[in-house]
């Protein structure tokens, strides 16, 4: 088979780290267009992956033949642009939250159904290796029933790594709609979804903006969530971690205490009842900070979807069950 033929919308650092980076590795593709509306970015792009520059996306869907696009763009253009690339005929992969209300998450993926094309969410946080780990040991019943966990994703803010640092979209609500919970709040409502393998039927949010300056959308959160079984826990989305970012979850169960990603040495730490410990080596998540793991998978998943033509661990509908309890946590906030 050739290569799939890949165009990435938005240049920003996911584009630039992450989806341009792994495309660039995967034998299986190759970019051939890049769009920004910052034209010196795209051109930038362009060169380094001798691609052609757009800084209309229409434009590109209308003049380059592709299989699949990335959407890497503030958080609510993610529906428009996802839907019309599915009408395009392409395979989408769209970065987190995938968008911004229900009502767009269900035109996604309706337009993905109509157009008989993949949808992916960019959630890296399932292929995770430490994340993988724990799955399997929940599964195999290593933990017995599961009664709480707590998950955070907390660092500095998108002003230290994104593109526009303090000038970013994640800090204009018009733009972003949600901050750090759109931003690190749906990456554990979904892992913790994968690894409980159950729905959350009760969520209640405190989302604060008590840190950042002159910014309009939220910057530090705690959720309480409770599973259709009566699994509880938290879930804290923070941009107020200013000396070092925290990623870290622990499923307090039956027979063990599962820490990932809560040691600087070991990915994930099994402590069992009868008195074992057990401490896994896997190799650090990935970080915005330097090191942690230099390739997500999310690229190499997405490509093996659409050759092998099959259903994408975060589909349209797996995205949309995780913004639902971001979306539910900042509505219980208003009450």
């Amino acid at each position: 088979m050739t290569n799939l033929k890949v165009a990435v919308i938005g240049c920003g650092s996911i584009t630039k780290n992450r989806h341009l980076l792994e495309y660039d590795n995967n034998q299986q593709t190759e970019i051939v267009a890049v769009c920004d509306i910052n034209e010196e970015r795209a051109q930038e792009a362009a060169e380094k992956y001798e691609a052609n520059a757009y800084t209309n996306y229409e434009q590109l869907l209308e003049t380059e033949e592709i299989d699949a696009v990335s959407v890497c763009l503030p958080n609510y253009l993610h529906a428009p642009v996802s839907i019309a690339a599915l009408n395009a005929g392409c395979h989408v992969l769209c970065e987190k939250p995938m968008a911004t209300s229900r009502e767009e998450a269900d035109n996604m993926i309706k337009a993905a159904e109509s157009n008989q094309k993949k949808l992916m969410i960019a959630h890296n946080q399932r292929f995770v290796a430490s994340h993988v780990k724990a799955k399997e040991l929940i599964e195999k019943g290593d933990v017995g029933k599961i009664y709480s966990f707590r998950t955070t994703f907390g660092h500095g803010g998108p002003d230290r790594w994104s593109a526009d640092g303090k000038k970013s979209w994640f800090f204009n609500k018009g733009q972003a709609v949600m901050g750090a919970m759109g931003d690190l709040g749906v990456h554990k409502a979904d892992l913790l979804r994968y690894l409980l393998n159950e729905e959350f039927v009760e969520v209640a949010g405190f989302v604060e903006t008590n840190t950042k300056q002159n910014i309009d959308v939220d910057d530090n959160a705690v959720c309480i969530l409770k599973t259709e079984s009566g699994v509880v826990g938290t879930l804290a989305a923070s941009w107020a971690y200013k000396t070092i970012e925290d990623n870290s979850t622990v499923i307090f169960g039956e027979h063990a205490t599962l820490r990932l990603e809560d040691d600087p040495n070991y990915s994930l730490i099994a402590q069992y009842t009868n008195g074992d410990v057990v401490k896994y080596e896997l190799g650090q998540i990935q970080s915005n900070d330097k090191g942690g793991q230099t390739n997500t998978q999310v690229i190499n998943h997405f490509v093996e979807c659409i050759i092998h033509d099959k259903e994408p661990l975060i589909s349209g509908e797996e995205g949309k069950k995780s913004l639902e309890v971001i979306l539910a946590a900042m509505e219980s906030n208003t009450h």
